[in-house]
């Protein structure tokens, strides 16, 4: 089966070394709310010390997207190890497909954020929708719209945070023509600070980015205001040594510290 070019190019993005040089290469597909946190976690890995002393071997190559393009990807026979998922049902869903190696693990819970430029004032720490609201009313008296960013909420688990937001404040259905939906998180992090949106809900792993935090302001959506984000990775069929070991370092408390500088909390266990 053939795939787009530009999966294959997004694939080697963070391949940390020529693929003659090292032992094992592991292919990841990955969340796009881990885009910023997964070089530090790679850097932190390969540096890692273990029972075999070889992370510094492992080539791994990361493909960033939308959780549920990533799932089809997968069923339809792309060649990763490791999938790292933006919600539990996608890494289940494979599981039950009989595409996985067990049925793999939590490894964060993420939160959504409402994000704009940094040249609008922010809204109140208890209104984060307000900008949505002026927005809606501008829009029904005929003013110039002012779009809204959202990740596609079919195919992105933060897509469907981000409409439960806006269902739970009545406001998903006033806002659809104004909504500007990206492929992934990532993407919508971008139409955000757009000149056309008045801003949008992403990732709070995203904003934690130095290069994105500079030009932006935002605020924390209430946990509550949609179902939680827990994250879940799972083995793919045919993943070797060199998956088992990133998937055993992404449960560890130094990438759990990692993943904490970019916002995410340790998945709740026991429950």
């Amino acid at each position: 089966m053939r795939f787009p070019l530009s999966i294959l190019l997004l694939g080697l993005s963070l391949g940390l070394a020529p693929m003659s040089a090292v032992a094992d290469r592991v292919h990841v597909a990955a969340a796009s709310s881990l885009q910023f946190a997964m070089p530090s976690l790679i850097e932190r890995f390969k540096a890692s010390d273990s029972d075999t002393g070889k992370e510094g071997d492992i080539d791994l190559s990361v493909t960033f997207g939308a959780s549920g393009n990533l799932q089809r990807q997968i069923e339809q026979g792309a060649p990763f190890a490791l999938f790292l998922s933006a919600d539990e049902r996608r890494a289940q869903d494979l599981e039950q497909a009989g595409l996985t190696q067990g049925e793999g693990a939590d490894y964060a819970q993420g939160r959504l954020v409402w994000l704009q430029r940094d040249d609008r004032p922010l809204p109140p720490q208890d209104a984060p929708l307000e900008a949505v609201r002026e927005a809606v009313a501008g829009l029904e008296q005929g003013g110039p719209p002012r779009r809204i960013a959202l990740a596609n909420p079919r195919h992105a688990p933060y897509g469907m945070a981000a409409r439960e937001v806006l269902e739970r404040q009545g406001l998903w259905q006033q806002s659809e023509p104004l909504q500007l939906l990206g492929e992934n998180v990532a993407q919508a992090a971008q139409f955000a600070l757009s000149a056309e949106a008045t801003g949008g809900l992403v990732a709070y792993s995203l904003v934690k980015a130095p290069r994105l935090a500079e030009r932006s302001g935002w605020r924390l959506i209430p946990a509550d205001w949609h179902r939680p984000l827990v994250q879940r990775m799972v083995l793919l069929d045919g993943a070797g040594a060199g998956a088992e070991a990133f998937f055993d370092f992404l449960q560890t408390p130094e990438a759990q510290e990692v993943l904490r500088d970019y916002g995410f909390t340790a998945p709740v266990t026991g429950e």
